[in-house]
């Protein structure tokens, strides 16, 4: 059967049974639209938040960083899996304690003001629309593909389908879909990986295959470190980076992801705090399957693509060649007008431009398997892209509907009128989601680190020292997420957006990268809380109680 028509069964089952379970599980009052009623089970939760918590970022864009950037791309396997393992371990269940919806209710009602709740607000929506730029860069890289379309419908049908389920179902609906999305975005993921592992190295183990040797009797990686000094690239198992540059990103992801809202709310979807631990257990489980896996994809797909394209004739490139060039995504100019590909470190000679985005997505059609594998993978992208955008989207419309109309400005508004103002603000969220899939601002991960580095400037302080320090007042948290937030925003315009008279990487502060920025803008705002905190007054009694009961999960 033709690839098209395998890519259009795939992603149209998928779609309809997203939709199904839209309908089937809508949500009919502010607590399921919230936190899906409180009643889920701990192992869906889990399947759920490794979901939201895997997405286009983790699927598309990381095996491509590392099939890139080798050492350097470790970076994103270590802040991301050791991030979810803090916020498991440190803070889900003292926030599931506390039992309110959202992020910035719990640091308005911790921190007395709404003042505090109004920034905690302001730096939700920043984080999560720039993290949500990022799914939409991946929902466009797939459709414009695989159902060549335009980009632009691409995103008009993949947002269609996501405000559908997360505007109808709210976390209820979102968190069944996500369950429904795991199962098909792994399963897409390590068929091809199990798949190019068996073809490569003989081991049905991608894990295990990578460290193998192929055919020729040569270890891979050894092999791509060959490959790599032949063509003038550093060691794929050397890196470029400074420590210092490393420590930060790491960092930076790791407390970003401790302070991530859309994740941070599905410890509130269960039951009990002893639920709340046991799904963050289930999570770590699941996410581990695809996180292990990566490495290995990096390196079939890097080897793969070294072998065929380097030193080729370019009207002898296979038909996925073709297909991707078409996106833009690939491209060849022929500098030297021999026919054949250049593919080399020095940009002088170099011939050929990769997306880092596309090496997940090539990977099957690079090593030739069948076209019901490479459609399977779609709507695994498709999948990993569309819940983590509709966990975001909840966010946007929990933070506008109810930390701002609610407990701010009409306090007396119905129930159902809280519902209809969530669900206005999710389309409204969606609109604005859509055009940055449509102009994206960078490659996905690159944007999603972004967003760590925001919630790591911004939430994380305020979160952990919530919890921990009866002494931290209103007065030191908010001067501390402002000032945090704020130097985040700034050193990522400036570097890469080039605004504030903007600057190369000659310019970078201390060598560290906007990406591991947020590690820095944290420290400002740990220093700022503490010092406005020791000569302000201390919280009342009442706040102190709650504290402590708080730590007490």
């Amino acid at each position: 059967m033709d690839l098209q028509y395998w890519i259009w069964i795939a992603v149209g089952l998928s779609f309809s049974l997203y939709i199904g379970i839209a309908i089937w599980s809508r949500a009919g009052s502010t607590k399921e639209f919230y936190v899906a009623g409180g009643g889920v089970h701990p192992i869906a939760n889990g399947m759920a938040t490794a979901a939201d918590w895997m997405s286009a970022a983790s699927f598309i864009s990381m095996a491509g960083i590392i099939s890139f950037g080798g050492y350097d791309g470790s970076v994103y396997l270590m802040g991301w899996t050791g991030g979810y393992v803090l916020l498991a371990l440190l803070l889900a269940p003292y926030l599931r304690k506390f039992g309110k919806f959202t992020v910035p209710d719990f640091i308005g009602d911790r921190y007395y003001s709404n003042t505090a709740r109004s920034v905690a607000v302001f730096c939700a929506l920043i984080v999560s629309f720039t993290y949500i730029a990022g799914q939409m860069r991946g929902v466009g890289v797939v459709f414009s593909r695989y159902l060549e379309v335009d980009i632009v419908t691409g995103v008009l049908i993949g947002m269609g389908i996501v405000l559908f389920y997360a505007v109808l179902g709210g976390m209820k609906g979102i968190t069944y879909t996500q369950v429904a999305q795991y199962c098909v975005l792994i399963f897409a993921f390590m068929v091809p990986a199990i798949y190019i592992s068996f073809l490569v190295t003989g081991n049905v183990i991608p894990q295990l295959g990578f460290g193998s040797s192929g055919a020729d009797g040569v270890y891979l990686l050894d092999k791509l470190d060959g490959l790599h000094r032949e063509l003038g690239f550093h060691e794929y198992t050397s890196g470029s980076k400074s420590m210092l540059d490393v420590f930060c990103i790491t960092m930076a992801l790791m407390v970003g992801t401790a302070g991530l809202p859309h994740v941070i709310v599905r410890f509130f979807t269960v039951k009990k705090v002893s639920d709340a631990r046991k799904s963050a257990g289930w999570a770590l489980l699941f996410i581990a399957i695809l996180y292990t896996t990566a490495p290995a994809i990096a390196v079939f797909s890097r080897t793969n693509l070294i072998e065929t394209v380097s030193n080729q004739p370019y009207k002898d490139m296979p038909e996925w060649f073709d297909k991707w060039e078409t996106t833009g995504l690939l491209g060849f100019t022929d500098k030297n007008e021999d026919g054949l590909i250049q593919y080399t470190a020095d940009t002088t000679t170099n011939e050929l431009t990769v997306d880092a985005d596309i090496m997940v997505l090539a990977n099957p059609e690079i090593a030739q398997l069948p076209n019901w594998v490479i459609a399977l993978l779609a709507a695994g992208a498709l999948a990993a892209a569309l819940s983590t955008a509709a966990g975001l989207l909840l966010v946007i419309s929990s933070a506008v509907s109810h930390d701002l109309l609610k407990k701010m400005v009409m306090p007396n508004i119905s129930d159902k009128g809280e519902l209809i103002a969530a669900r206005i603000a999710a389309t409204g969220a969606v609109c604005l989601a859509g055009y940055f899939g449509i102009n994206p601002p960078g490659f996905v991960a690159a944007t999603v680190a972004l967003a760590f580095g925001l919630a790591a400037s911004s939430f994380f302080p305020a979160i952990l020292l919530g919890i921990f320090s009866k002494r931290i007042n209103k007065e030191g948290a908010i001067s501390g997420m402002l000032v945090g937030v704020t130097l985040m925003l700034f050193y990522m315009l400036k570097f890469k957006f080039g605004w504030f008279g903007g600057g190369t990487k000659a310019d970078w502060w201390f060598g560290i990268s906007p990406e591991g920025f947020g590690s820095i803008a944290m420290i400002a705002n740990f220093v700022v809380t503490l010092i406005i905190s020791s000569r302000t007054p201390a919280p009342s009694k009442d706040i102190q109680e709650l504290v402590a009961n708080i730590r007490k999960p």
